[in-house]
């Protein structure tokens, strides 16, 4: 007994000089670091006063301060930032929708202000700035250097007052300067209308106002057009949207979904983790969907696309998303301050991050670029007067007589309905392109419809079992 007393004493030692031995090296470097950062600290400090003892100007120590804490944050990533107390409260202005100044959306690359998309209906929008353009000058003040907030700010002012922006855009070979007039903004986040039998719903933005716009409208535009059964299905427009709400776009996710994932959060640990899954109801009544996206598409409007692509509940057209795949939590700071933080990323429900590769389209279709006014015209115009004759456009023709005056009628609005489709195709080709989509869709039929789906859903299997088999001979 006493020796196994004497065996239990010796191996509590052995684990107490085992632990001292690990613990001791690690707590030695964590007191290391931590004075490695009191010393940071005191240089910050150090550095601080000096400026304001030996600066060859007077500075102001709260802005001074404020330049530090937003150069560490913006040090990060381009969307973490101080908010003064002035940003904070015109970013919950922004969120409930209405707000001054020119409607575009911006982030930074490469030292300039990079225009994610500018805002359906806008000073910006109807200036022509376009999603992809650059901006360099600012009333002639160069923004290269500037934060982007301190970008942000050259562009504020009053309601009604004028700016020169210089842009640079793909395909021009010279900066140009546009002059937009500043203009209180208010969004409207969802615009419905109706095309030939296909519903259209151009979401602008994900605010507070988005989904119920959304729920609304879109029962309003069915209902208008005779129900359910009339509409052949619905186009849902996320072009040159900037995202907004990580709720609205969950919202609006779960109005075309009758379960599964929508969204999923991964952060800095495990724990911070988060999963949105759809719940019963579907606002389209199962009627097919076809998403529109284009490189303004970005944050929750890759949420939604996503979402939708990966439970093929709808067909992806257009061109490639944004590729913001992060997610900014607000943290309210002393003083009505606040800071934009990255904390996590976001995973399609197929568990893909779509940060800096973006969404990629079903199927990619161009919007073709607008042809010159001062581009001569008088060719095309020719050739379409040749391509428009037909048997009845020639003298002598027979009548057709075998139709009744119903038969004819009908075929007269369909041909009516054709060539307002071909129309549409010369003012938006994508909307276009979208609205034969489902067209041909409809003309299949239901049961054609489920056994393309069962199809498409067979081509993924067989990809995936192509992908495993080909990791396992690697």
């Amino acid at each position: 007994m006493r020796k196994f007393a004497m065996a239990a004493v010796g191996g509590t030692l052995a684990g107490a000089l085992l632990t001292t031995q690990v613990a001791g090296p690690l707590l030695a470097q964590e007191a290391e670091r931590n004075v490695n950062i009191y010393e940071q600290l005191d240089l910050f400090g150090d550095i601080f006063e000096r400026i304001r003892a030996q600066y060859v100007e007077d500075v102001d120590e709260e802005e001074l301060i404020e330049a530090a804490i937003n150069g560490m944050l913006t040090s990060l990533d381009p969307h973490s930032s101080y908010l003064s107390p002035e940003d904070a409260q015109d970013m919950r202005v922004q969120t409930r929708g209405e707000f001054g100044g020119l409607g575009i959306e911006v982030t930074q690359e490469d030292g300039f202000v990079k225009v994610v998309s500018p805002i359906d209906d806008t000073p910006a929008d109807e200036a022509g700035i376009e999603a992809g353009d650059f901006i360099t000058h600012v009333d002639g003040e160069s923004v290269l250097g500037l934060t982007l907030d301190e970008a942000v700010d050259l562009m504020r002012g009053p309601v009604g007052s004028e700016i020169i922006i210089t842009v640079v855009r793909e395909g021009r070979d010279e900066p140009f300067d546009v002059t937009i007039v500043r203009d209180t903004i208010t969004l409207t986040a969802v615009r419905t209308r109706v095309e030939g039998d296909t519903v259209v719903l151009r979401v602008t933005t994900f605010n507070d106002q988005t989904y119920p716009n959304l729920e609304s409208t879109l029962a309003e535009a069915i209902e208008t057009h005779g129900g359910p059964d009339s509409v052949n299905g619905i186009v849902l427009d996320l072009r040159n949207n900037p995202g907004g709400l990580l709720t609205q776009a969950i919202a609006v996710s779960d109005a075309f979904l009758d379960k599964g994932e929508i969204v999923s959060t991964r952060g800095r640990m495990a724990s911070e983790g988060d999963r949105y899954n759809a719940e019963e109801g579907d606002l389209a009544n199962g009627k097919p969907i076809v998403v529109l996206i284009n490189g303004g598409s970005a944050s929750a409007s890759e949420i939604v696309a996503g979402a939708l692509q990966d439970h093929r509940r709808a067909i992806v057209v257009g061109t490639k998303s944004f590729g913001k795949g992060s997610v900014q939590t607000v943290m309210p700071l002393s003083q009505d301050g606040a800071m934009r933080l990255t904390t996590a990323r976001y995973y399609t429900p197929s568990g893909r991050s779509i940060q800096a590769l973006g969404i990629s389209p079903d199927i990619v279709v161009q919007q073709p670029a607008a042809v010159p006014a001062d581009e001569d015209e008088s060719d095309e115009g020719a050739s379409a007067v040749i391509n428009n004759r037909s048997e009845s456009s020639l003298r002598g023709a027979l009548d057709n007589d075998s139709l009744t005056e119903d038969e004819i009628r009908q075929i007269e609005e369909d041909q009516a309905a054709a060539e307002k489709s071909a129309e549409l195709r010369e003012e938006d080709y994508q909307l276009a392109y979208a609205i034969d989509i489902l067209k041909g869709l409809s003309a299949l039929g239901p049961e054609a419809r489920r056994v393309a789906a069962e199809a498409m859903s067979d081509d993924d299997a067989s990809a995936e079992s192509d992908e495993e088999a080909g990791a396992e001979a690697q």
